[in-house]
């Protein structure tokens, strides 16, 4: 089975501030383990899914949205961004956004998508773009869960 790991925290744990907007904000080294045999690209994003209703109608916040890796990629390292598409976050950047809840603890869930296509959308696309995109070419998915609340810093 497809796994996502990461040596910074482990999964149900807290992210270190270090990887938040109260640290480096910079993206935590993941490690790839297991990709099935017939993929042909990764999809990775990262969102927070307890987000104030006021801030946001549907409660999401879009940390990272990235596809096209290639499947031999096995480790993202710290503050770097793999070889795919980058596409656009909640804050509409094409880049990595640490957590930053504005209210008490949040769950932050990393998801990798392995596919058997390559997804053709522009870097514009956004978490939504992306999912309906994969639909029908999920061969398996990982997940890493990490919390973060602002208050315990």
């Amino acid at each position: 089975m497809l796994q996502l790991t990461s040596p910074a925290f482990e999964h149900g744990s807290s992210i270190p501030a270090r990887y938040t907007c109260d640290g480096q904000n910079i993206n935590p080294p993941l490690e790839i383990a297991h990709v099935p045999m017939n993929t042909l690209s990764l999809a990775l994003i990262v969102e927070d899914p307890d987000v104030p209703k006021g801030l946001r109608a549907d409660g999401m916040w879009d940390h990272w949205v990235i596809w096209n890796i290639p499947p031999s990629v096995t480790i993202i390292e710290e503050n770097s961004t793999p070889p795919g598409v980058v596409g656009t976050n909640t804050n509409n950047k094409r880049s990595y956004g640490g957590p930053c809840p504005p209210d008490g603890e949040h769950r932050y869930f990393f998801k990798l998508y392995a596919l058997d296509a390559i997804v053709d959308l522009p870097q514009t696309a956004r978490r939504t773009d992306l999912l309906n995109a994969m639909e029908g070419y999920v061969l398996e998915q990982a997940q890493l869960l990490g919390t973060y609340n602002r208050s315990h810093q």
